[in-house]
């Protein structure tokens, strides 16, 4: 087996990737990582240089992972800039680093690409020891694989990785028939608030609509477009996504991207645009002309919600932050990620650090699933990780 890096996704054929198994997730299909690239949302400007993994045997393709050289840790979501800031004030370089990840995307899911053909317990182990042995050859300073499944996640801790949790809110499907059946399930003042909050929306005259990626025409993406624009500039943050990137990225994925386009009158008002799975909705972008009361609620939170009851979808993951997510159904989850520095005063350093953060986002975790809205027999039944 040999490991090798490719500094651009179309080296390699879309069918020979996609038929790896994980890469039935949207965030993982070639289409989906091509489209980024081909449209400038990942390079050097944006410090995210593709370097993705390739574990070989021969002709034979056995595993392969997204893997990008970090200039910054911009658009990760698994925070390390206090780890840069030590590196720096030592007179050391942390950047680049290899990242293993989603570009822009905090996703959980699976970060090795298996040819099922083949152990999968030896392929992981050889993508975990051989991305940090090629970091070590390169001289840079550490790999990360950011959201991880547990089975990866595994693999790269029985590799000397260190283990570092986080904390999302996620929303779970426990069989409900339709949007109210979930309703039923919560307390009687949650209820009653989320049946408000969708009223708001209704009661300003504006109606929603379900679009997935190849019904969505071009004055649609005109104004998706705009509306991500202006949600990253007010926030401070960089939109690298083009417009034509969004329109290809619908046209490449077809019904695996979801939009919630909200309509007032004939003008699009607002809209938030996911991607789906088999088994889970991915929240991505949300973005509003203007301010319209509950509107980023039912947009974000409610039409993804009745989408996964329509369509028997397990999960529905919004987005990273946000205990406001709470009273409206979404659960507190534990996230994963695995991290290698290669230098050995500050891995034991950070493992100290991660020792001791574990288990307060744990506690952090604990506590907020005390105020989960359910009913406590609907708790009982719901799906847990």
């Amino acid at each position: 087996m040999q490991l090798k890096a490719i500094p651009a996704i179309d080296e390699i054929a879309a069918a020979r990737w996609n038929a790896l198994e994980g890469a039935d997730n949207p965030f993982l299909r070639h289409e989906f990582l091509s489209t980024l690239e081909a449209h400038g949302a990942v390079g050097e400007a944006h410090g995210w240089i593709p370097h993705h993994l390739l574990l070989e045997d021969g002709d034979t393709l056995l595993a392969a992972a997204p893997a990008y050289l970090k200039l910054n840790s911009w658009g990760e979501f698994v925070f390390d800039f206090a780890w840069a800031h030590a590196y720096e004030r030592n007179g050391m370089d942390y950047y680049p680093k290899l990242v293993v990840a989603v570009p822009f995307s905090p996703v959980n899911g699976p970060r090795m690409l298996l040819n099922g053909d083949h152990p999968a317990g030896a392929l992981r182990q050889a993508l975990a020891d051989g991305a940090r042995e090629m970091a070590a050859q390169m001289g840079i300073s550490s790999v990360h694989w950011l959201f991880t499944r547990r089975a990866d996640q595994a693999a790269l801790q029985a590799s000397g990785y260190a283990h570092r949790y986080g904390c999302q809110y996620h929303w779970r499907n426990a069989g409900y028939a339709d949007f109210d059946a979930f309703l039923a399930g919560l307390s009687s003042k949650k209820r009653k608030n989320i049946r408000r909050e969708r009223r708001q929306v209704t009661d300003q005259g504006i109606e929603l609509q379900t679009l997935h990626g190849d019904e969505i025409d071009a004055r649609q993406w005109d104004a998706l477009h705009a509306f991500y624009v202006d949600t990253f500039r007010a926030h401070g943050n960089l939109p690298v996504i083009s417009r034509d990137c969004f329109e290809a990225l619908g046209r490449r994925l077809g019904d695996r991207l979801v939009a919630f386009v909200a309509h007032h009158g004939q003008a699009p008002v607002a809209g938030a645009i996911c991607l789906r799975s088999d088994d889970t909705l991915y929240g991505r972008y949300w973005g509003a002309a203007a301010d319209y009361d509950g509107l980023h609620f039912e947009a974000c939170y409610y039409q993804g919600i009745d989408y996964c009851i329509r369509h028997g979808i397990d999960r529905y993951e919004p987005g990273a932050q946000g205990e406001h997510k709470i009273p409206r159904g979404f659960l507190p989850v534990i996230t994963h990620s695995a991290h290698a520095l290669l230098d050995e005063r500050f891995q034991v350093a950070v493992d100290d650090f991660l020792a001791r953060e574990r288990p307060a986002v744990e506690d952090y975790a604990r506590q907020l699933t005390r105020e989960a809205p359910y009913r406590a027999e609907v708790m009982e039944r719901l799906p847990h990780d």
